[in-house]
């Protein structure tokens, strides 16, 4: 299957699950017409100069609605970008910031490059240029479309159009809220980098609590002790790793694209991404079983398959050899729609990505606010806090007679900074997110799964701003 063809059936997946999810609401079709199309899509080819030679790349930017602006979303950099997947994630954007009440359209871009085997100063040049192209028809903006980073960019990427808007846009005092994801020192949020995988580690968490859902597939309550395995061990699937692995998860297998290794006692998430790190391969970790073939490891028995990588790794042809319980989708797009329906008759629980991945929207939407007011999240407030707090424990000690540590003081006293703040907002939003899921399933008997209530939940949101703009009688 070639890489069009991936996108094409990507695009499909996309709209069936709204199609499967639209048809429990009363909306009119035409509305249900407009918020799945996607309202406009811009490519453009650009030369760079390369050791003395032009080579011209292709970009891509889709902006799939409008009913909430900025729109927002990703740029991947990646050999296999193509119209149909960025329109597809683009749509995936727009549902997914609905769902958890951030007040964005979605969007989407793409530049076909391979960022690992580029130079620097050629990404450097190509990712100047290409935000030069989007700046010149004015389609990224604090308060048009504000991309962030994703498969195969980074912060310095996001730095780099910054710096590249400020150049076209100076004196602009937004300037910096035109992308997020960006460095701390140049306009970027702390807690921005673990973002969405500790987003997905606040869904399972979650998840892992809801009795009803776990008494049909037979495990017990919480994430101590659930066996998982992981597929990419990228920025989302190493954070979403090792905070479940805190909370006392057993990694088993870890999948990459050179191989996976498995390890049915356990494997030590920090050792391995080192080992990876200075070899250049996962395989031949100590004491773990070399896999061939990656995409054989997401077979194996576990708890938890966390597929963290790119889209359509389970379909028609291998979802029947799935053994997990869950499936938690920390990529965009892991399930085909053919594969779905094998995984449901089997009866795993998937949590769709849609949901579940949504922690890198949600506090890009942190940063966005941070930039537009131009202040620290906490720098105001931190110190009164403490403050108020340190007089409150020195007065429970003055009427007990009783005095605690240094150590346990301080955790007492500690006023919230900006991690803090970041964090607890996310932790919130996800956890607001999936019971409105699972109220959406209580409600409508018709729906028996995550990824279709949380597609009618953020269709139904999505028609409230269309009706609310008079925009449809």
């Amino acid at each position: 299957m070639n890489q069009e063809s991936e996108g094409k059936q990507f695009l499909n997946s996309v709209h069936h699950y709204y199609d499967q999810a639209a048809r429990h609401t009363n909306l009119d079709s035409g509305i249900l017409e407009q918020i799945k199309i996607c309202n406009s899509v811009y490519k453009v080819n650009f030369p760079v100069e390369v050791d003395g030679k032009v080579v011209v790349y292709e970009g891509i930017r889709a902006q799939h609605s409008h009913h909430k602006l900025p729109t927002k979303g990703g740029i991947r950099y990646s050999m296999h970008v193509d119209e149909d997947e960025v329109i597809a994630l683009a749509t995936l954007m727009t549902f997914k910031c609905a769902l958890v009440d951030v007040p964005f359209g979605g969007a989407k871009g793409g530049v076909k490059i391979n960022p690992r085997t580029t130079p620097v100063e050629v990404l450097e040049k190509v990712t100047r240029r290409y935000a030069s192209e989007l700046i010149k028809k004015n389609l990224i903006g604090p308060g048009v479309d504000v991309p962030a980073p994703d498969y195969g960019t980074g912060s310095r990427e996001m730095a780099w159009i910054a710096d590249t808007y400020h150049t076209f846009k100076h004196g602009e005092t937004n300037a910096l809220g035109s992308v997020t994801g960006k460095p701390v020192g140049q306009g970027g949020i702390r807690g921005r980098t673990e973002a969405t995988g500790l987003g997905i580690f606040y869904g399972l968490r979650e998840a892992l609590q809801d009795t009803e859902i776990l008494n049909q597939l037979g495990i017990s309550p919480g994430l101590s002790g659930k066996r998982m395995i992981v597929q990419g061990l990228g920025n989302v699937g190493y954070h979403a790793t090792h905070f479940c692995q805190q909370e006392g998860v057993i990694i088993i297998g870890i999948a990459e694209r050179e191989g996976g290794i498995f390890n049915k006692d356990g494997i030590d998430l920090e050792a391995a991404f080192l080992h990876r790190k200075n070899t250049g391969s996962i395989l031949d970790f100590p004491d773990a079983t070399n896999i061939a073939n990656s995409l054989d490891l997401l077979a194996y028995e576990c708890d938890i398959l966390l597929p963290a990588a790119l889209e359509n790794q389970i379909d028609h042809r291998n979802a029947a050899t799935i053994q997990a319980k869950i499936i938690a989708e920390g990529a965009n797009g892991p399930i085909t729609q053919e594969g779905e329906k094998i995984l449901l008759q089997k009866g795993i629980f998937i949590i769709p990505d849609l949901y579940l991945n949504a922690g890198g929207v949600t506090v890009s939407y942190f940063e966005w606010l941070k930039n537009l007011s131009n202040v620290r999240f906490g720098r105001m407030g931190k110190r009164a806090e403490e403050a108020s707090l340190r007089r409150i424990v020195d007065t429970i000690e003055q009427h007990t007679g009783h005095t605690i540590s240094a150590k346990e003081r301080q955790m007492l006293i500690h006023g919230a900074d900006e991690v803090d703040l970041v964090r607890s907002g996310l932790e919130d939003t996800m956890i607001l997110a999936y019971h409105e899921i699972r109220d959406v399933m209580h409600r409508n008997p018709g729906i028996n799964d995550l990824r279709t209530a949380a597609f009618f939940d953020a269709i139904q949101k999505i028609s409230v701003s269309y009706l609310s703009l008079g925009i449809f009688p």
